[in-house]
């Protein structure tokens, strides 16, 4: 009895395995998309925010802030060009899914400076009539440092702080 499969059966065995993994990759990584309803974090619907319960705080604010009627996360979020905007929200949802998965992100939320600095951008984009004789280095937090709308302006965009 000969125990050796040719080269043939080899590679269909291997061919047959790597289909079933790959198969299993993608049916759990479709799973876990349409579970964490992924279609709605291409949408402007700021609803999409609140999928993950730790951000209803700052949705809950934003419905309540002076920008609620004219603004959404994404006017404020992400850059406005498609690429910019497209690759900021996958960056963004990588790293809070993995942040929600692994339990690992500071409560209460913290925006990271270069996210800030895309909120600065899109402030001075939607209101450049009104700051554009501003001296930036009268704005800025420190000598050096770019104009930081929401150092003054935190409750605009999410409502009052308590």
């Amino acid at each position: 009895m000969n125990l050796t499969r040719s080269p043939r059966a080899r590679l269909g065995l291997a061919a047959a395995i790597a289909a079933v993994l790959l198969g299993a990759l993608a049916g759990s990584g479709l799973f876990t998309f349409s579970y964490a309803e992924g279609l709605s974090y291409l949408s402007n619907d700021p609803k999409a925010c609140v999928n993950c319960h730790v951000m209803r705080e700052q949705y809950d604010g934003w419905q309540k802030a002076s920008h609620h009627a004219l603004a959404t996360c994404n006017d404020c979020h992400v850059p406005q060009d498609a690429f910019g905007k497209y690759t900021a929200k996958a960056k963004h949802g990588w790293r809070h899914s993995k942040a929600f998965t692994l339990n690992d992100f500071k409560e209460p939320i913290q925006i990271l400076p270069e996210d800030l600095d895309i909120v600065h951008d899109n402030c001075v984009r939607c209101h450049s009539e009104l700051v554009s004789e501003l001296a930036p280095a009268q704005h800025a937090a420190a000598p050096g440092e770019r104009l930081a709308c929401t150092r003054c302006h935190t409750a605009v965009a999410h409502g009052p702080i308590r």
